[in-house]
């Protein structure tokens, strides 16, 4: 088996070298808002699914931004498997031109939700006794809530500044909002480092929390005053949570799962530059994640994970990107297969890795 690395931190780390590593443990699933990357994610997630692995003893908090928070949407549907290739298929049929403007894009992402996830289904996602979504977005703070783009930018820019110099400071551009579907907020929203605002799942607030996850700055208009959430425009919660930026495991001994398309671990969108960031180290303590062999993205269309440059550079051969896409997802298909087969044969301690 070559085709995933498997990475611990300290705590989870000795679990496994002391032969205890169950998915019981498990009691979050973490994605990383990173785009078109989630299509290596699919057949990972898919497993789990199949499998049934997760939410057994205790129910699991899904827990992402963006991608990811499509994704775990589809897991709370009364048919997972079936609405989660759907929004496979969905979400490689999307199509983009140059010319299209945010309203535009806002437009094609809530017909690719609509397209997943039934209005039907929605009353059953919000009592789900396995699965506790947690829907992560950005309320955006001063000028960047503007949709006017040379205003958003000037934000942005600023922020990325500020971000640099203190990372505590993107929560001045950013509050961190968490649309859940759990009795009470998810524990990682108690923690003393959350800085942020945890609002219910309700039906009228479901698609629009799922949509405002997804809408990317400057290229997405923000989603407006949400139901029952703070008024305000929200906007990708990758921008305070791009891969891993909380503390997700709650009492001691419990992991945090991650499927992430690459080793590098980048907390929040602006830190994407800033090479030496990473996550706090207590935020990694309890983490276990799973990403692609160099060898296996070797194995992918022009040797890479694809992403959102994709739409630019398949403008005008849509067709091509599809295709392209399509093979990524059958080709990773076995990941999640190889995770399992780590597990239950106990050669899991043999390759996993240190964070």
């Amino acid at each position: 088996m070559d085709g995933i690395c498997v990475s611990a931190g300290e705590n989870v780390y000795e679990v496994i070298q002391a032969g205890g590593f169950d998915f019981d443990r498990v009691t979050t699933y973490v994605g990383a808002a990173t785009g078109p990357r989630w299509l290596v994610a699919s057949g990972f997630d898919l497993s789990l699914l199949e499998n049934g692995v997760l939410g057994n003893n205790r129910p699991v908090a899904l827990a992402g931004a963006s991608a990811s928070a499509m994704r775990f949407a589809a897991w709370v549907h009364p048919e997972p498997e079936k609405s989660y290739r759907g929004l496979i298929d969905a979400y490689i049929s999307m199509n983009f031109t140059r010319k299209d403007k945010p309203e535009e894009i806002l437009q094609s992402l809530r017909d690719l939700i609509d397209s997943y996830i039934d209005d039907d289904a929605i009353q059953f996602a919000l009592t789900s006794k396995k699965y506790r979504l947690a829907i992560i977005t950005a309320r955006a703070r001063g000028l960047a809530s503007s949709d006017v783009r040379w205003l958003q930018g000037l934000a942005i820019g600023t922020g990325f500044v500020c971000n640099a110099l203190n990372r505590r400071m993107i929560h001045s551009f950013f509050q961190r909002v968490v649309f859940h579907n759990s009795p009470i907020p998810p524990p990682f929203c108690l923690d003393n480092d959350f800085r942020g605002q945890a609002v219910a799942l309700n039906k009228v607030n479901f698609k629009h929390a799922l949509l405002a996850s997804s809408a990317i700055p400057l290229a997405v208009a923000g989603v407006r005053d949400i139901y029952g959430a703070p008024n305000g425009t929200y906007r990708d919660g990758g921008l305070t949570d791009y891969q891993l930026n909380q503390k997700y495991a709650g009492e001691k001994g419990s992991i945090t799962l991650m499927f992430n398309h690459q080793e590098r671990i980048i907390p929040a969108w602006l830190d994407k530059r800033l090479k030496s960031r990473r996550p706090q180290e207590r935020y990694l303590e309890d983490l276990l994640m799973v990403c692609p062999s160099d060898e296996f993205i070797r194995k992918l269309p022009y040797n890479r994970v694809p992403d959102r440059r994709d739409f630019k550079m398949y403008a005008d051969n849509h067709s091509k990107r599809m295709r392209s896409w399509r093979q990524v997802v059958e080709t990773s298909k076995h990941l999640g297969e190889e995770f399992l087969e780590l597990v239950e044969s106990g050669r899991l301690r043999d390759v996993v890795k240190r964070i």
